[in-house]
């Protein structure tokens, strides 16, 4: 698959719920938000659809995402599916953790290729006050248990929210040094309410990781699906990542789409751009059919992103990141 840029689409990420247990300050207001009712979702047979179709048309890559996708019941039957689809190569999977320890094995058995943790902090306070709950120990067992097995890729993402040093985050550069875990550091998406935190730049991070550990250098092998780009630090069994779309955009080289769990695919992390596939699906219309209005959505897929100017504009994205799936 193509865009209209040229760019080879073959990365899918599917939000497969809304809901989540944590209530993280930058995703979700304290109350939550209103949930999408269980008859307006995707089925997984729907998705696997979707995925199918995609398939035949390049799509190699697949994560899933929520919310919170071990939520939401049955998640393993839905990976198993997927596994199964001609042409699909990777099945991974990004989760707050909360759950994981309780669901390793079944992600083990359906053949998950990857798994990766979302945690900002290793201070339970401070883990409590951006996620609102009280849940570090039941995620770092997770994290644990994931690395004494060694039966998949573990990866840690941190977004810096409240600031380098009150949330130490070099804390998590512990696993990465002792562990072949990857610890990336993702710069905060101007989207729903990550909008109101100040922004903590890549090269900011850098400079105190460098300051600890000595320099980082490039890592030039492929080690994941998306734009991270990873470094060795001097010492380190495990490798150090960044996502730094705002400082620095990658969008001539994005090779993705999202699938909301409500049936929009969408094009553009922060563009409203894309199409809802649930009435479609709901129709069972020809795979024609349903390829054609894929295609056309992603060849429209934006040229870039514009989180680096002030300025919002009409087409701006409104959902919130648990809505999106980041």
């Amino acid at each position: 698959m193509r865009d209209n840029e040229g760019r080879v689409i073959d990365y899918l990420r599917i939000s497969i719920t809304d809901r989540c247990n944590l209530r993280c300050i930058y995703c979700m207001p304290e109350e939550g938000v209103k949930n999408i009712c269980h008859e307006k979702i995707l089925s997984y047979d729907e998705i696997a659809r979707v995925c199918s179709v995609l398939a035949r048309h390049g799509l190699k890559k697949i994560k899933i995402t929520g919310g919170e996708p071990l939520v939401r019941k049955d998640a393993i039957v839905l990976i198993r599916k997927l596994k199964k689809i001609s042409g699909i190569t990777n099945v991974t999977i990004t989760t707050n953790g909360v759950l994981l320890e309780q669901y390793y094995d079944d992600l083990i058995d359906a053949g998950i290729d990857a798994i990766t943790v979302s945690l900002d902090t290793m201070k339970r306070d401070i883990y409590q006050k951006i996620t609102r709950r009280d849940e570090l120990e039941r995620v770092l067992r997770g994290i644990e248990k994931a690395i004494r097995e060694k039966k998949v890729r573990l990866k840690i993402n941190c977004v810096c929210v409240t600031g380098i040093e009150t949330q130490d985050i070099l804390s998590l550069l512990n696993y990465a040094e002792h562990a072949d875990v990857d610890i990336r550091f993702i710069e905060m998406m101007p989207i729903g309410l990550g909008k109101q935190f100040p922004f903590v730049s890549e090269e900011a991070i850098r400079k105190v990781i460098e300051e600890k550990y000595g320099k980082l250098t490039p890592y030039v092998k492929t080690r994941g699906n998306g734009p991270c780009k990873y470094y060795d630090v001097p010492g380190f069994i495990g490798k150090v990542g960044f996502i730094s779309a705002v400082s620095h955009k990658f969008c001539d080289t994005c090779n993705r789409v999202r699938l909301t769990s409500d049936g929009f695919l969408k094009t553009c992390l922060q563009y409203d751009y894309g199409v809802y596939l649930k009435s479609l699906l709901e129709q069972k219309v020809s795979d024609g059919i349903l390829w054609e209005t894929m295609k056309t959505a992603i060849e429209q897929k934006p040229k870039a992103h514009h989180f680096d100017e002030e300025k919002i504009k009409s087409e701006d994205e409104i959902r919130g990141m648990s809505q999106i799936g980041g």
